[in-house]
């Protein structure tokens, strides 16, 4: 079936419909040549309709080892080459199959290039996947929806968990679960560390009385503007306990100690974003997910140190607090997909936790 993007500045662009669904959300594009499955289950993408640049998607199949969390929350699917059957000694399923069973509309054979350059030129924007033979009316009520905001407490999960540790004297870390994605959670265990994941509304209190060595604020999606009752909970937990905030959890440590946020034009989505490391020098390539970003203007007078910025626009990539163990990066250390330059960062997280002993 014959389908197309709609965007709303009026932009069009055609392509083949694979399950005859309907999508709205807001248009983003990732930069990334692997990792779609990453991609479509990483809960940052929400709500989204994901565009890949990498023209052939589908190659190497899907498997459950790669999930990021326990379903895919896009809200729609844009590619170029729609590959039928995947080769890859993990393959499981074919992607197609997967996106039919996940219930992720997709519009594939479209020129993403083009949609790319429209929202790199124009801004991140609504847009719809529909049918080519759609009506009109279909069209405006479809636009006429407005995107939904807030969206952390669908991808949060529904009831704490806990992640036991090999050693029984192993640092205790509660993670406040914004959309967390596993491979974060994979990470921190094989560092050694035992973990409790609690839902995003979890009170500071009730995080403060499991008594963990440690707090970890994760990704998750949407803008951080949007949950002021989360801030409030966080600037509760600051100088009780060590804590480390990667992507979302950055961005409300920033707001939590009065620091601003505000949209990019079309963020920042692939796995080859340079991030320049200040207190080194050096420069890393790290795999990112985001559409907002702290006001550096807004960290004047604040107790907050910025250690890491974004090499293609300047903007802040980490912070750290100036006399708290207390620090945040805007990237996703743990890559899944991407490289692993940053890994030290849990490193970091670790030795911070065993100093509180």
């Amino acid at each position: 079936m014959k389908g197309k993007l709609i965007l709303e500045d009026g932009s069009v662009f055609y392509g083949d419909l694979l399950n005859n669904m309907k999508a709205t959300g807001e248009v983003v594009f990732n930069t990334s040549m692997v990792g779609y499955q990453e991609s479509l289950t990483d809960p940052s993408y929400c709500r989204q309709i994901l565009t890949l640049t990498y023209p052939l998607v589908g190659n190497y199949g899907i498997a459950d080892i790669f999930m990021q969390s326990r379903k895919s929350f896009v809200n729609g699917f844009v590619i170029g080459e729609l590959c039928a059957h995947g080769s890859n000694w993990h393959y499981e399923t074919s992607l197609s199959d997967f996106l039919t069973k996940q219930g992720v509309p997709c519009l594939y054979n479209v020129d993403t290039r083009a949609v790319t350059r429209r929202i790199r030129n124009s801004g991140t924007m609504k847009g719809i996947i529909v049918a080519e033979d759609v009506t009109k009316a279909e069209i405006d009520e479809l636009f006429a929806v407005p995107i939904k905001k807030d969206v952390v407490m669908e991808v949060t999960t529904p009831e704490p968990y806990t992640i036991e540790a090999e050693n029984e004297d192993a640092p205790f870390v509660v993670a406040m679960d914004f959309g967390v994605k596993r491979n974060i959670l994979k990470s921190l265990h094989e560092k050694g560390c035992k973990l409790t994941v609690v839902p995003a509304g979890t009170k500071a209190e009730d995080v403060l009385s499991l008594q963990p060595d440690g707090i970890f604020l994760s990704n998750g999606p949407g803008d951080p503007a949007d949950v002021p009752d989360i801030v409030e909970e966080i600037k509760k937990l600051i100088g009780k306990k060590p804590i480390f905030g990667i992507c979302l959890g950055h961005q409300l440590i920033a707001r939590a100690l009065g620091a601003k946020t505000y949209k990019l034009k079309f963020g920042h989505r692939g796995t080859n974003q340079p991030v320049k490391n200040l207190r080194t020098g050096r420069v890393q390539i790290s795999s990112q997910n985001h559409g907002y970003a702290v006001d550096a203007d807004s960290l004047a007078d604040l107790p907050l140190e910025v250690t890491h910025i974004n090499v293609n626009d300047g903007t802040i990539e980490g912070m750290r607090h100036t006399s708290l163990p207390l620090f945040s990066v805007q990237y996703h250390p743990e890559a899944a997909p991407g490289p692993d330059d940053n890994m030290y960062l849990f490193d970091e997280f670790w030795s911070m936790l065993k100093k509180g002993e």
